[in-house]
């Protein structure tokens, strides 16, 4: 198996409670760096997803050792996360957040024959243009995203100047393109589309421009650090232009960085696993730990489950068995039962709107 590293990588591993473990998975994800808020997520529904899997026998018999991968979203870094899985012997990987590491790490796990089940990535190119038939998702696609997203703006922002931007990512640029496409076949005129520089502190003179051209409301096509950040300067600026986005500002340090200036911020997401009734018992596991599991702590344990339940299914850890049986079966999991269609996207319910009050999101 290929070893190849780049240099300054940096990896952390958790292992479960059993002494001794027979079978390596891992998640991987921004575990350090302005998205780490995610990571977080992803290592908590990893680490519990294991302890729970272990505690009631393991997979066919044998434990769950997991191993956890910091890529910071960034594309090479995922790459050189991905060779160090297979050289450890992983035949599975939850992961990444980030599409634009999603993407380049699935063609070594295709070489590599490990399962990849990303609890996260909604670019269609990473199961549109899959480079094997082992990678999957158990989250939505930022084309049905945007579709839901679009079509919400041009029905209840008609009378608003309406612009789009974006961090010019994988993620952020296809959200942001896929929700424009269809606010203008919905009959909407974008009154704006730009890219900006993720990682700024400063968002002025994009705001000013918002200002000048008297904008509304503003699409983010991006992560919620720099949303958070272009919110607080707008009001700093007097302006009552309403933010937009998807599912990157599923995390409460949304609010930590706007306060009282991100409310009413609308995103979208897929319906909050956290309310579905089967899941109640391990949502009050993780509160018990001081854990909230919000965006996507529930995503990555369900991608756990469902190929742990594929391996019992095909009696193997294999790559061959284990994606027939995932191709073929249906999953009871947290997210609710799944299935996978022929290029690896979820058979689940689409995206809905939320809101920001008072610190927390909900439904709109």
């Amino acid at each position: 198996m290929k070893k190849a590293l780049l240099a300054g990588v940096a990896l952390t591993f958790a292992m479960s409670t059993a002494a001794y473990a027979d079978i390596v998975i891992a998640t991987a994800g921004p575990m350090t760096g302005q998205y780490a808020s995610f990571g977080a997520q992803m290592k908590a529904g990893a680490e519990q997803a294991v302890e729970d899997i272990n505690a009631a026998g393991g997979v066919n018999g044998e434990m769950l050792k997991l191993e956890i991968g910091d890529d910071a979203c960034d594309p090479k870094q995922a790459v050189a996360v991905a060779n160090q899985f297979a050289g450890s012997g992983v035949v599975f990987v939850a992961g990444h957040f980030c599409s634009g590491s999603s993407i380049p790490a699935s063609s070594v796990y295709a070489d590599e024959g490990i399962v990849q089940i990303s609890p996260a990535s909604t670019n269609p190119k990473f199961t549109d243009e899959r480079p094997g038939d082992g990678v999957f998702r158990v989250c939505g696609r930022d084309d049905q995203q945007g579709d839901v997203a679009g079509n919400y703006l041009a029905k209840n922002f008609a009378d608003k100047k309406i612009a789009f931007v974006h961090d010019k990512t994988a993620y952020g640029k296809g959200l942001a393109d896929a929700t424009m496409a269809a606010f203008e076949a919905a009959g909407g005129k974008p009154a704006l589309y730009e890219a900006y520089t993720a990682g700024e502190k400063d968002y002025t003179a994009l705001v000013s421009k918002l200002k000048a051209e008297g904008i509304g409301v503003l699409y983010v096509g991006g992560y919620h650090t720099e949303a958070g950040l272009m919110v607080r300067q707008m009001r700093e600026q007097g302006m009552d232009t309403i933010l937009v986005s998807g599912d990157a500002l599923v995390t409460d340090e949304y609010w930590a960085i706007t306060g009282d200036a991100g409310e009413g911020t609308l995103m979208t997401f897929s319906p909050d696993p956290r309310k579905n009734p089967d899941a109640a018992p391990l949502v009050e596991k993780f509160r018990a730990k001081n854990i909230e599991p919000e965006g996507y702590v529930l995503y990555t344990y369900a991608a756990i489950q469902a190929w742990a339940d594929a391996a019992k299914a095909a009696g193997s850890t294999d790559f061959d068995p284990v994606v027939s049986a995932l191709n073929d079966g249906k999953f009871k999991t947290v997210l609710g039962e799944l299935e996978f269609n022929e290029t690896g996207d979820v058979t689940l319910p689409g995206y809905v709107f939320y809101e920001w009050k008072s610190g927390k999101y909900d439904y709109l």
